[in-house]
């Protein structure tokens, strides 16, 4: 077997060539992400596939795989290299090729194979690369599973064994297109922008939507991992925007946003509006507990309040639960507590029967707010938004924070908050109505409007989202004394995004 991996290795080196280059903290809450070559290299990407055998093995499981790969220039390379991996420790591994996350999560089903491993940056900036992995479906790994593949693969505890197999997967593309738009039909003729980035969604979205029997504008549907205008990213306003300057130049009913790995979906109505996915969800959930009563959802704790004061949730009987934002949290939560659909703030949505199998799917997400128009023939989208009662949202903004730092950081800012609201103190001058602390620090105060300061799981960075039911300036308000406190830490650089 391979060397155990090391972390001083400086590329055009003979060592580089011959031992694994794996960084630490590439091992995230639940999925594993790192800068090609600079934090790992093709050694280091053949170790994890071996770690994820040995794994697969420890764990029982019968030892055959899924295998894809997102649209990067680099990510055959490193698919070929955990293939290699996952073949030494006697794992059969099932290449489907070029895939989205979800058409990964579907040949689970489709080909009765319980593990998966996809290679994918998701909306990351070119030059990272990753692996989204499963043992059990539709749930991917959380953080004991993390935990050990990152101590296995460390220490290269990787075991050799026989049995290791290869095989190609032809025409997964057209078995998941198919499956997903075989009871699909609409009444309501509706035209639709999708856009895609010019990531992998290109190569699946916009026939997948036509084929339902909507009218289709690819927008950026073209598949350039130089990704030349933005990355394939729903929640970064440059995509947001160009999907506004589409919907108004073709006058289409709603344009669908697509990140670089399809599992998320963003939304803009038909005025041009952005509509942030935790506001998509509420509508969604308003759709879907008039045909379900006492619906049970899940949310994550970046996302608006409007699912537990929304007045139409309230009729219905439904619940909604706040949980831990990242995608394998909302996932397996969504399944323990029998949730109809789990909502996440980034647009991943969780669809369990009878909409979906319960893993994120953005083109599974899109069909139900397309259907969501199809049941409101009379309304547009943005009426459908219009009915909530209002709220001031900002977009989830991120300032830097090392890796090694970022988890330990945020402890003493929730150790902060928390002293702050034991001694009585206000937050834009009112008093704490609730603290949450499931994931980051979450504080409301007595008007309902709330900061959320969490740690990234994926990236160097800390997460901030502030929202308020009263009015934009008490939202405002709300950023600044986050900014505040943020200012009070030197180990917390420039954010990526204000208000």
């Amino acid at each position: 077997m391979l060397p155990t991996p090391r972390t001083d290795l400086e590329p055009n080196t003979l060592e580089y060539e011959i031992i694994p280059k794996v960084k630490p903290t590439g091992f995230r809450e639940y999925d594993a992400r790192w800068l090609f070559e600079k934090e790992i290299n093709l050694l280091g990407i053949q170790a994890l596939g071996a770690g994820l055998g040995t794994l697969i093995h420890e764990l029982g499981k019968e030892p055959r795989i899924v295998v894809g790969h997102d649209f990067r220039s680099y990510s055959v390379s490193i698919k070929q290299a955990l293939t290699v991996g996952l073949m030494s420790a006697g794992i059969e591994v099932n290449d489907i090729g070029l895939a989205l996350s979800p058409v990964a999560y579907f040949a689970q089903f489709d080909l009765d194979i319980p593990c998966v491993a996809m290679v994918t940056a998701s909306h990351n900036d070119n030059g990272w690369t990753g692996v989204k992995m499963g043992v059990e479906a539709p749930l991917t790994f959380g953080p004991e599973e993390m935990g050990r593949l990152k101590e296995i693969v460390l220490n290269g505890a990787y075991k050799s064994r026989a049995g290791g197999a290869y095989k190609y997967v032809e025409g997964m593309r057209e078995r998941y297109i198919a499956d997903l738009v075989k009871d699909v039909t609409f009444t309501r003729k509706m035209k639709v922008i999708a856009a895609c980035g010019n990531g992998t969604a290109g190569a699946f979205a916009p026939e997948a939507l036509a084929r339902m029997g909507v009218e289709v504008i690819p927008m950026d549907a073209e598949l350039d991992h130089s990704f030349p205008k933005y990355n394939p990213n729903p929640e970064d306003m440059k995509m947001l925007h160009a999907m506004v300057d589409a919907v108004k130049e073709h006058g289409a009913d709603i344009a669908l946003g697509f990140d670089g790995d399809g599992d998320r979906c963003g939304v803009v109505d038909n005025e041009g509006n952005e509509i942030f996915a935790d506001v998509i969800g509420v509508m969604l959930a308003r759709d879907l507990s008039a045909l379900h009563k006492n619906a049970v959802f899940v949310a994550d704790v970046k996302s608006t309040g409007l699912y537990m004061t929304d007045p139409v949730l309230q009729a219905n009987g439904a619940t909604t639960k706040y949980w831990k934002t990242g995608h394998s949290y909302i996932k397996r939560y969504s399944n323990e507590i029998g949730a109809l659909a789990g909502f996440e703030k980034s647009g991943h949505f969780f669809f369990r029967e009878p909409y979906g199998r319960g893993y994120d799917d953005g083109l599974v997400a899109a069909i139900a707010l397309l259907k969501m128009l199809d049941r409101n023939p009379d309304k547009t989208m943005a009426q459908l938004r219009a009915d909530l009662p209002k709220t001031w949202q900002s977009p989830t903004m991120s300032p830097h924070c090392d890796d090694e730092k970022k988890y330990e950081v945020l402890d003493r800012i929730v150790a902060q908050v928390q002293k702050h609201s034991d001694g009585g103190g206000t937050f834009i001058g009112q008093k704490l109505r609730d603290l949450n602390t499931v994931n980051g620090v979450r504080f409301t105060v007595e008007d309902g409007t709330w900061g959320l300061i969490r740690a990234s799981s994926n990236k160097p960075e800390l997460v901030v989202v502030v929202e308020s039911p009263t009015s934009e300036e008490n939202r405002n308000e709300m950023f600044r004394e986050i900014e505040a406190i943020l200012a009070g830490y030197p180990e917390v650089g420039e954010f990526n995004q204000k208000l």
